[in-house]
């Protein structure tokens, strides 16, 4: 009787410490709930996800895409370059003999934009397929311009995609601040891209 009572008290003191070891440090307050009323932090140069896109169509440019809607136009040249705020997308299109390959890319256009990109650091060159063929895309590190009121530059993370089509190329030039998240932006734009007669 006395054997099986100190057993019984055996198991329960067994279980209570591995009830206890479960539960973390004793005393300790359990973990709060994320508070779902605090703003969310979005690191600069993220473009919100409500943002609307319309098409471009340069004249007797052979090709539309998608812009965000409200972005400032400059032309200049043959280039096209959308702003606002911290991002940038330009648009440029020449004659091509034959399209851009991830070869001549890493001979040609590397050099070419550590030559003429200030604070220029190379990052990867790689074949990409969108829904208006296959290109390929740079990607780099790059000084951002000066702030207009600190004079202060950053870090801008910049991907060139080049696409061909019909003996014509169009490079399109995407930039903001290194570390914003603007995946799904920058998708929308080089997935729109349509060639025109």
């Amino acid at each position: 009787m006395r054997r099986r009572a100190l057993i019984a008290a055996t198991a329960v003191a067994a279980g209570l410490a591995v009830a206890g070891c479960g539960s973390g440090v004793s005393g300790s307050a359990p973990a709060s709930a994320p508070n779902p009323n605090v703003a969310e932090v979005n690191p600069a140069g993220d473009i919100p996800d409500n943002q609307a896109f319309v098409a471009y169509a340069p004249p007797g440019g052979g090709y539309s895409i998608k812009v965000p809607e409200g972005w400032a136009r400059v032309a200049a040249g043959r280039a096209v370059t959308f702003t606002d705020k911290l991002n940038s997308i330009r648009l440029e299109t020449h004659r091509a003999a034959t399209p851009l390959t991830v070869r001549t890319g890493t001979r040609t256009v590397l050099p070419m934009l550590g030559r003429t990109v200030p604070g220029f650091v190379a990052g990867d060159v790689t074949s990409v397929t969108r829904s208006g063929g296959k290109g390929v895309l740079v990607t780099y590190l790059a000084r951002s311009a000066p702030d207009p009121v600190t004079g202060k530059t950053g870090v801008d993370a910049v991907e060139r995609y080049a696409f061909h089509h019909a003996g014509r190329e169009v490079v399109v030039t995407l930039s903001g601040p290194n570390g914003a998240d603007n995946v799904d932006p920058w998708m929308t734009v080089t997935d729109s891209l349509r060639w025109t007669p």
